[in-house]
């Protein structure tokens, strides 16, 4: 009944968005870069989480295509939150200066 819900979000990041801009990255400012490094970094741990949570067993019932929705959105906010500022794990830093370096 909600699988619309869940087939609509999968992830927050357009990923074939996010794959033409990295592949673009020799022409991108230094702010520019470093956004699609933390919308990276954001996707990545959005991903560790989902596939955490999915180590945990779960009941499935007439609501849980919702809840699923729902639980979607909270891990993809979650993670920009661990992503931003001191929180960073590090990757977007270690990505941005990876790229720099090849395209200079």
């Amino acid at each position: 009944m909600y699988s619309q819900y869940t087939d609509a979000v999968k992830s927050s990041v357009d990923t074939e968005a996010l794959k033409g801009r990295i592949n673009n990255a020799e022409n991108a400012t230094d702010e520019e870069l470093m956004k699609v490094c933390k919308e990276f970094e954001a996707y990545f741990v959005e991903q560790v989480y989902k596939e955490m949570i999915n180590t945990i067993p779960q009941e499935k019932n007439s609501t849980s295509s919702l809840v699923d929705y729902f639980k979607d959105q909270t891990v993809s906010e979650i993670a920009k939150q661990t992503t931003e500022g001191a929180n960073s794990i590090g990757l977007a830093q270690s990505l941005y200066e990876q790229m720099r370096r090849n395209y200079e």
